[in-house]
């Protein structure tokens, strides 16, 4: 007999962005492990400006056996929507659900609401004490401390004490939280006490290693970036880091959003235009083929202690493509790249990157080196299709726990990490 599990995401294919690709990929999945899969999520306008706005008050689609019903909810259109039209995108969506799961969650057997923004925890609550479902919060960072370390929200503001306590309510009446990487298991835990390790499973990032080549076939030596241009990609500092570069290397900038127009006029105010090029938004399945006719991937993320449990997704994206990454930023990201062998991290600094670069741009062997073992890492350690069926296994468990439709499988799915706490089989941290 299938499960029905409820997801609430505020972004869904075909938006771009880590999350979205993660929430599609992670649904499809769970549909092929037998579990019946309705998402709910707003109409498409991520980036802003690139999707028509819609006025449907519900619109219901199927996509790779996952029903999706996108409700009406406040579409930001211009670059960089400021604090209200962000806000009013985010809390009319979260009204909408929660009046759906009002209406409709009682044929659901467990919910899961992914975050940021935290404003998905209003459906969740609504699921968790209207109809008791058990509530797993998928927590892919902690968006209002990031939003603080890079200064979007000033500490000690309302708004910031607001939403931690607001954070602290969802993980206290949630049964279970899933992070991504122990470092953000271990923030979630000092920051908000309710959410303890024994109620946190580490489930992965990953990526859909089938739809990458294992072999690439670069034929210039092209530095790619392939992902959201928004405030915690710290861009700027790789095309500053063009003007240090001596060898004949190019920095394309693949994707859309917040930061692009202020990018793009820093390029032209350093007279760059010859060595780095925006491509913008491109078709989901053109991206392997971009990347794999690369030679070095970059992935920088602001340096921040906030920050250092942060692991973008396009990091594995590089590696199932078979090219070194080179990352800034602490934390998860270094260790991800030490484990595998797939790539450098160096300071957040322009003359780094750039020398970064040059060596990888003069040492074809180790480039082709770097990116075998970083396929092969994800092969064995981050397919998302692995990460889905352990996450299978932990929604088996909370639901036939709570008396729902048991799997086959039952039980504890977790085990041991040799960090502490419960991780999802198949995927496990070192």
């Amino acid at each position: 007999m299938s499960r029905r599990i409820l997801v609430v995401s505020q972004t869904f294919p075909p938006e771009m962005g880590g999350n979205a690709s993660r929430i599609g990929d992670t649904t499809t999945y769970l549909a092929e492990e037998d579990w019946d899969v309705t998402v709910v999520a707003p109409s498409p306008c991520y980036p802003p400006g690139q999707f028509d706005r819609s006025w449907s008050r519900q619109r219901t689609v199927r996509r790779d056996g996952v029903t999706v019903h996108r409700l009406w909810a406040w579409q930001p259109t211009e670059e960089d929507p400021g604090v209200l039209p962000r806000a009013a995108y985010y809390l009319t969506f979260a009204l909408h659900a929660a009046v759906w799961v009002l209406l409709n969650g009682g044929r659901f057997d467990a919910i899961l609401t992914s975050t940021p923004p935290i404003f998905t925890g209003i459906p969740g609550i609504v699921g968790r004490l209207a109809h008791g479902l058990p509530w797993v919060v998928d927590v892919r960072d902690l968006w209002i401390d990031a939003a603080a370390s890079i200064e979007e929200v000033s500490p000690g503001k309302p708004l910031l004490v607001v939403s931690r306590a607001f954070q602290r309510l969802v993980f206290g009446l949630s049964d279970r939280a899933l992070t991504t990487t122990p470092e953000l298991r271990s923030k979630l835990a000092a920051k908000y006490s309710t959410a303890s390790p024994e109620e946190t499973a580490i489930v992965p990032n990953g990526v859909d290693v089938s739809r990458f080549a294992t072999e690439t076939d670069s034929t210039e030596l092209r530095v790619v970036y392939a992902g959201n241009i928004g405030h915690a990609q710290n861009l700027e500092t790789c095309i500053r880091a063009m003007e240090h570069v001596e060898s004949d290397v190019t920095l394309e900038i693949v994707g859309d959003g917040d930061r692009r127009s202020a990018l793009e006029a820093l390029t032209e105010e350093l007279g760059l235009g010859d060595k780095v090029e925006f491509v913008g938004l491109v078709d989901r399945d053109r991206v392997p083929d971009l990347l794999a006719s690369s030679a070095v991937g970059v992935a920088p993320i602001q340096a921040s202690e906030e920050l250092s449990y942060a692991v973008p997704t396009k990091a594995y994206e590089y590696m199932a493509s078979g090219i070194p990454v080179v990352a800034t930023g602490t934390g998860a990201v270094e260790r991800l790249l030490s484990d595998a062998d797939a790539g450098v991290v160096v300071p957040d600094d322009p003359e780094a990157l750039a020398a970064a670069f040059d060596d990888l741009a003069t040492d074809p062997d180790r480039r082709r080196r770097l990116g075998r073992n970083g396929r092969r890492y994800v092969e064995r350690h981050r397919d998302r299709a692995e990460i889905a069926s352990g996450l299978s296994d932990e929604l088996d468990d909370l639901v036939g726990a709570s008396g729902g439709v048991p799997g086959e499988d039952g039980g504890n799915a977790g085990g041991e990490d040799e960090a502490d706490g419960r991780i999802a089989h198949v995927v496990r941290e070192r």
